[in-house]
């Protein structure tokens, strides 16, 4: 597999795992075609680092998490995924937020164990 198939995977996989549809990705990311998400979940497009870092928040991963070629480690990597149905693109914005706190929490911990 490609770096870029490998990616699109895993944010096709983390997207489903938390319940979103491209169309809401494609609204909270800013693309004005759905579509562009599908490009980019089957690797025919490279993601962007900046559209990357913003699903890593949304998802509760680590950018590191979309380059993971073990399914069952990429599924233990969510922080915390729950059905969204509902919910608008700035919901997604909060939810983004929220996701990025406490992965950052998630690491201090663990760095805090090691000392």
């Amino acid at each position: 597999m490609t770096p870029d198939t490998i990616i699109g995977r895993n944010v096709k996989s983390y997207r489903v795992i938390n319940g979103f549809t491209q169309e809401a990705i494609a609204n909270f990311l800013g693309i004005k075609k759905r579509e562009m998400i599908s490009y980019y979940e089957n690797g025919s497009r490279e993601i962007p680092f900046d559209v990357l870092t913003r699903l890593s928040d949304l998802y509760g991963v680590d950018l590191a998490d979309f380059y993971e070629e073990d399914e069952i480690r990429l599924k233990e990597n969510v922080t915390s995924a729950f059905r969204t149905d509902g919910f608008e693109s700035e919901d997604l914005e909060t939810i983004a937020q929220f996701k990025a706190v406490v992965k950052n929490y998630l690491k201090m911990n663990n760095l805090l164990a090691k000392l």
